[in-house]
């Protein structure tokens, strides 16, 4: 499917106001809004002091699970921001395989690699129902030409961007498999925790075999590394509920231990939790 086309930002005077404001910002024609500085807060940035945040709404657009927010090729004139939800960028060979390039949630920026040939190069799939607000380019440099403290700010956001992704280059280089889903997992804990919610217990919204594309692993992989997680007390595993048990062993882990350690740390981790619930009767 591909995206819609969408207004671009306007004056926040060119529409009346209804009245009632919404939490993630304020309705104009049925449409929702949000300021620049709560764009800003978004990114977590700070607001440019040189501009009037109320002079200034952007459009939040919302997608259903599955929707493409923007497609290879097509051509590039809007920068997103996510409010709520959780995405996958992909890049698609001419076979049809694709390739998992990141897993955008709350507060991630997309849609920078088609600055460069005014095409986007990846994909946008929303993973779950999302909110996402629109940053139009033409105007986002016009805005930058005028504030320069604007264009640094959104410029330190996409160097953020590659700074991630040249981090998880590095990871798929220097770590073993087992090494790679701990660390995204933990990846996972610290950004839901930034997001508000529990870092020790929360719903995996990408299939394994996703994980594992972006990964650079096989399915097989990366379940079979879920279930050793779960045998040895790391982790719980319910379908794509993730239990955090021991998220200091997982951000050292290097290896899993051979099977036949496992089994002994299994048996011990069986021994530790009867002897804690005995201790709660």
């Amino acid at each position: 499917m591909q995206s819609t086309p969408f207004p671009e930002l306007r004056p926040a005077g060119s529409t009346s106001p209804q009245s009632g404001a919404m939490e993630a910002g304020r309705q104009r024609q049925g449409r929702l809004w949000s300021n620049l500085k709560e764009v800003c807060d978004l990114l977590h940035i700070p607001a440019a002091c040189s501009v009037n945040s109320e002079e200034l709404l952007f459009q939040h657009v919302q997608f259903k699970t599955g929707q493409r927010i923007h497609t290879i090729g097509q051509i590039f004139d809007t920068l997103y921001i996510v409010n709520s939800g959780f995405l996958k960028t992909v890049l698609i060979d001419e076979f049809g395989n694709e390739q998992v390039l990141s897993f955008p949630m709350k507060g991630d920026m997309l849609g920078v690699d088609g600055i460069h040939t005014r095409h986007y190069s990846s994909e946008a799939v929303a993973l779950s129902d999302c909110d996402v607000i629109l940053l139009p380019f033409k105007k986002l440099t016009a805005l930058g030409r005028v504030h320069p403290e604007l264009e640094h700010l959104m410029y330190g956001v996409m160097s953020r961007e590659l700074v991630r992704e040249q981090a998880m280059i590095g990871m798929l280089g220097a770590l073993s498999a087992e090494a790679r889903v701990a660390r995204f997992l933990m990846s996972l804990a610290e950004r839901f925790a930034q997001m508000g919610y529990s870092s020790k217990l929360f719903n995996l919204r990408m299939t394994r075999h996703e994980i594992g594309s972006y990964l650079g692993l096989t399915l097989e992989t990366v379940s079979r590394t879920l279930s050793a997680f779960n045998e040895i007390g790391l982790i719980s595993v319910d379908q794509r509920t993730i239990g955090i048990k021991d998220p200091e062993a997982l951000k050292n882990l290097r290896r899993l231990p051979p099977s036949r350690t496992r089994a002994k740390q299994q048996a011990a981790a069986k021994v530790r939790n009867s002897e804690t619930a005995l201790a709660t009767l």
